[in-house]
């Protein structure tokens, strides 16, 4: 699902930089990739990657490829609504909502799609392989499949308000 939000107001972290080769018969041919997160802080963040033989050129595809691919991550309360697990390829991320004032426990990859994301609390763990990338999108697809408390209510047929009081019971 596409979003229309204005560029001006994305901020974008790089999270890798990796020299990639292809061995052809002329010899090997070097290039970059990065990989690049952009988020507005209000719950939109997106996740994209570059190559080209120059750095800055990189920087430039990864963000303009992590803006067409914005997903839309319901907050409440600057954390979470519930614990999910996001999976990507081999990578698997577990996504819990934290307390006001526990901020964001996670590495560096997790951490900067959920504070791009505008997530203030969370915990975190990355469970299995390290890639960046796919630790990323391992991340977008558990904060996309996340379901805002409006849409259990209505599934639930009770208010808003019912859920969320429940959770700040049960805590």
């Amino acid at each position: 699902m596409r979003y229309r939000i204005d560029p001006e107001a994305l901020s974008n972290e790089v999270i890798e930089i990796r020299r990639v080769g292809k061995v052809t018969k002329g010899g090997k041919r070097l290039r970059f990739r990065v990989v690049a997160v952009v988020g507005d802080g209000e719950g939109h963040v997106g996740v994209g990657f570059g190559k080209s033989v120059e750095i800055p050129q990189a920087i430039q595809q990864a963000v303009r490829d992590a803006a067409k691919a914005i997903v839309e991550v319901p907050i409440v309360n600057g954390t979470i609504p519930h614990e999910i697990l996001g999976r990507f390829k081999a990578a698997r991320v577990m996504l819990k909502p934290a307390y006001p004032g526990t901020g964001v426990i996670a590495g560096r990859t997790v951490g900067a799609v959920c504070r791009l994301s505008g997530i203030a609390n969370i915990l975190t763990k990355s469970l299995g392989p390290t890639n960046p990338l796919n630790l990323a999108r391992a991340t977008i697809e558990g904060l996309r499949a996340l379901e805002p408390v409006e849409a259990v209510a209505t599934r639930r047929d009770k208010q808003a308000e019912e859920l969320v009081e429940v959770e700040d019971a049960r805590a």
